[in-house]
């Protein structure tokens, strides 16, 4: 079956941009975030970038004016926004937001991925109390819901655009998925329990299932993904993920979490064999206990505009760097590529 897109190149413009302008304001209204200008350069050897799973390097080049000096282009801000909290003096209960522009040039592209990344980044402080898993899903909720009320603005402007996300987002611990789907791989286990439940919240990523693997790779330095809890599981952190009508797949819209705290800190890095950043700024600032606690997570602009405007690829809502393979699939799709 061929695909096409249910609106006009002209109007999927026009789309993203109430998108992006309706979603982040009301993100941050329900959040109690205010926004800040967010860097593409940072630093190397700080410690203040973001490695994501642990093994993707950052594209890095020598500024001139700078005697050389190593600057890298960021690859997510997770920890430079806890800094920015710190920096900014933040109140409890408030945080901040940003429109965060990022090359990853050790992804590996396809219809969801690209080496472009644009995402509302936003991170908020929190009370030591408030780390448990109740905060946590209050403010899946609040995110999931402002991502419902975006979904509802576009169908009364746009004909094509019918409301189809669930009211409500549920939770599952990556170990009960474990259990539900034991013969499934991490994927596959995705896949079933969005498609069940149209939206879900999948806690604990990180951590080693009873197989000694993680669900999915996380890096030591930013998610609190190995605490304890009163459940006996383990995780402060999750995906926010959809069933996608059009991939006819599980589609994850945000990675968020907890974070970790000093004591958590070190524990993930022994576990990943780390160690050697526990000498970087950052870390020792976070031994030191200078950063207050904190919530925050990265919300996909692009991945929540293909869904919205039922886009078959990611390229169909951003402009990036396609293969020729890719850009002759597409065509022979109906996919029209930025």
């Amino acid at each position: 079956m061929t695909y096409k897109s249910q609106l006009s190149q002209r109007q999927t413009e026009k789309a993203i941009e109430l998108i992006k302008d309706f979603f982040s304001k009301n993100l941050a209204a329900s959040l109690r975030l205010r926004r800040v200008t967010a860097p593409v350069i940072v630093q190397a050897g700080l410690g203040i970038n973001d490695d994501l799973n642990g093994i993707e390097k950052p594209v890095s080049f020598s500024a001139k004016s700078l005697n050389g000096q190593q600057i890298e282009i960021v690859q997510s801000l997770a920890k430079w926004k806890r800094l920015t909290l710190h920096t900014l003096n933040i109140e409890e209960g408030t945080g901040i937001y940003t429109d965060m522009n990022a090359l990853r040039p050790d992804e590996i592209t396809d219809a969801t991925h690209s080496i472009y990344v644009d995402q509302w980044d936003w991170e908020k402080r929190l009370l030591p109390e408030q780390r448990n898993p109740e905060f946590l899903r209050d403010t899946v909720r609040k995110i999931y819901q402002e991502i419902r009320k975006t979904e509802y603005m576009l169908s009364e402007e746009f004909q094509g655009i019918k409301p189809i996300l669930s009211e409500d987002i549920m939770f599952f611990h990556s170990e009960d998925l474990a259990l539900l789907y034991p013969t499934l791989t991490t994927k596959q286990r995705e896949k079933e329990i969005c498609k069940k439940y149209g939206a879900v919240f999948i806690e604990g990523i990180g951590y080693p299932l009873v197989d000694g693997k993680p669900h999915d790779g996380r890096a030591p330095d930013y998610d609190d993904w190995s605490t304890l809890r009163a459940d006996g599981k383990r995780g402060l952190n999750g995906d926010i993920m959809v069933w996608n009508p059009v991939l006819q797949d599980a589609y994850e819209l945000s990675s968020m979490g907890i974070r970790v705290n000093p004591s958590v800190m070190i524990t993930q890095l022994e576990m990943l064999d780390c160690n050697q950043r526990k000498e970087l700024w950052f870390h020792q600032q976070l031994i030191k206990g200078v950063f207050p606690d904190s919530i925050g997570g990265g919300i996909g602009q692009s991945r929540l505009c293909m869904l919205l405007l039922r886009k078959a690829h990611i390229g169909e809502v951003q402009t990036s760097v396609w293969s020729k393979d890719t850009i002759d699939e597409c065509t022979s799709k109906g996919i029209n590529l930025f």
